[in-house]
Formats: structure tokens, C-alpha cells, sequence
């Protein structure tokens, strides 16, 4: 079984094993080779990916990564993404990435220098998702986790371009969805009784 590592970076886990073990056996089961992910935030979850199919399919895979990478660029969306300027709470953090690395974990560069070793696999956008999303080709998709601005427009218009667009066959695994105070629940279940589709806690999985 893999362990889901966190290289002294922030995850949207904040080590939460149980569900960390859902996401990870459940990769394992389903060895996508085209993974997209929504909403990036400092890479660790991509660099657990990117180990995970690694270990399954050699260098033959493929990690899409799509996230503001704590730029606001229209400089009205505070609530749907994580600053890149921030405190840090692990002084050892702080010496890591401010003073050796000299990258913000959560910026494009300091996500690219964590996915270093797998950068002929690793394709990351920096933009909203809805931009990037009607811009890249997703068809060969068959694995994406949407974990990106938790607002019901967002994810309800992040889901509606997937769906348009991703693999026939693929799954949504969609964080947050037991969350009343966001909009993911509400989005996605105006969309997934059009779908085969399976509630793991805090995740809603689609089948397309």
C-alpha cells in the first residue's frame, strides 16, 4: 500500500490518512495514465500521483496540473485560491524553500522543482480552470481530481467543460463533497444523475 508523503508542504489532506488511503488505493485500482488535477495548491498530492503511476507504468504516463499557482490575475477572486505571499508556520519550511530553494512552495516553480523528476510527464498551466480547461486537449483523460475553487459556479462550470471533454469511460473524483459550506455538493449533484456515480465520504466519484 502507498503512504501519501507531504515534503514539508501544505495539502488539502492536512494529513487526513483515511482519506488520503481512499485516494490513493483508489488510483491504484484504476492506473489512469492520463491524470488530471484541479487545483494543485503546493504539489503534493501531484507528486503523489506522479510516484504512484511511476511505480505502475514506467515513464508512459501523463500529469496535467492546472492552478492560479497563487497569482489572483483578474485580482477579484480572493476566496478561490491560496495567496502566494503566506506565513510559515515550520520554521524548517521557512529555511527550505525561502532561503535554499528560493521558490514559494505554492508558485509554478516551486510546484516544477517537486515534479522535477517526471518533467517529461508533468504538463502544469498557470490560469483559471475554466480558461485552461476550453484551451488544452483533456480527451485523453481518464482520471481527474477536482479539488479547485469550491464555489458552486466553479465547480459547476469545471464540470460541465470536463464532461464535454474528458475520455469516454473516465472517472471525477470530486473532493470536498460532504461539505456543506462550499458549493461542490450542490454543483455536483445537479450534474451526476446523468452518471454512474459513488459517494466515498468526503469524495463524490463520477463515471463517465
Amino acid at each position: 500500500m502507498s503512504t501519501y508523503k507531504f515534503f514539508l508542504r501544505k495539502s488539502s489532506f492536512k494529513r487526513d490518512k483515511l482519506n488520503a488511503n481512499i485516494f490513493l488505493n483508489l488510483i491504484t485500482k484504476l492506473k489512469p495514465k492520463n491524470f488530471l488535477e484541479i487545483g494543485v495548491l503546493e504539489g503534493v498530492t501531484a507528486r503523489n500521483v506522479c510516484d504512484l503511476l511511476f511505480g505502475i507504468h514506467g515513464a508512459n504516463f501523463r500529469y496535467i496540473g492546472v492552478d492560479l499557482f497563487g497569482v489572483d490575475l483578474e485580482k477579484n477572486n480572493q476566496s478561490e485560491f491560496t495567496p502566494i505571499s503566506y506565513n510559515y508556520s515550520n520554521p524548517l519550511k521557512f529555511f527550505l524553500h525561502e532561503i535554499i530553494l528560493r521558490k514559494r512552495p505554492n508558485s509554478i516553480e516551486g510546484v516544477s522543482h517537486l515534479l522535477k523528476k517526471y518533467n517529461k510527464s508533468v504538463f502544469l498551466y498557470k490560469g483559471y480552470s475554466h480558461d485552461i480547461l476550453n484551451k488544452i486537449d483533456i480527451s485523453k483523460v481518464d482520471f481527474c481530481f477536482l479539488d479547485g475553487g469550491h464555489s458552486y459556479e466553479t465547480v459547476k462550470m469545471d464540470l460541465s467543460i470536463i464532461l464535454k471533454s474528458i475520455k469516454k469511460g473516465s472517472s471525477i473524483l470530486i473532493d470536498d463533497y460532504n461539505q456543506p459550506e462550499f458549493g461542490v455538493r450542490k454543483a455536483a449533484d445537479e450534474i451526476k444523475q446523468k452518471y454512474q456515480h459513488e459517494h466515498l465520504g468526503r469524495f463524490l466519484l463520477i463515471h463517465t
